[in-house]
């Protein structure tokens, strides 16, 4: 039936030699950093912890996360010390020219054949990034006022809320 307890791994003591990990970012491919930023900065409330550009490679970094404002720093190496010690942060990659292809380039996991190179719809992938607010409703209204497209709204699926 594929179950299993995983309630052991609540439990475990982290080792020693882990004590010191952070999970400190997830990245996600963009299409367009100023529309992606807009998003993370404007409409979640986040802020741009450092960017670095990388012509020699043709893409830039952005990172985000829900940081004070006061705490980053003004220096690239202070930038860095701090972005790489927050929990939490979005690594926002562009790959220079993705902003000229037509349509969606990156396959949002949600049954797309974004990617796919015999065009068929590709299940699993990208799920979500989970962030959690003190009311979904009032929430997902500030994002509809701000123009936000929905995949799911809270209450459209199997799943409530």
């Amino acid at each position: 039936d594929g179950s299993f307890d995983a309630s052991s791994y609540m439990t475990k003591e982290r080792d020693d030699a882990t004590k010191d990990y952070v999970m400190q970012q997830v990245m996600v491919r963009v299409k367009d950093p100023k529309a992606s930023l807009d998003f993370y900065c404007k409409t979640l409330g986040f802020n741009l912890i450092m960017y670095r550009e990388f012509p020699q490679w043709e893409f830039n970094v952005y990172f985000v996360a829900p940081i004070d404002p006061a705490l980053i720093p003004g220096t690239p190496e202070e930038q860095w010390a701090v972005c790489m010690n927050t929990p939490g942060c979005v690594e926002l990659t562009w790959n220079y020219g993705s902003e000229t292809e037509e349509g969606r380039v990156y396959n949002t996991g949600n049954s797309d054949a974004t990617g796919s190179s015999d065009g068929e719809k590709v299940r699993g992938g990208f799920g979500h990034l989970g962030i959690t607010v003190p009311d979904v409703y009032d929430a997902c209204q500030r994002f509809q006022d701000l123009g936000c497209e929905f995949s799911k709204t809270p209450n459209g699926g199997g799943m409530k809320g």
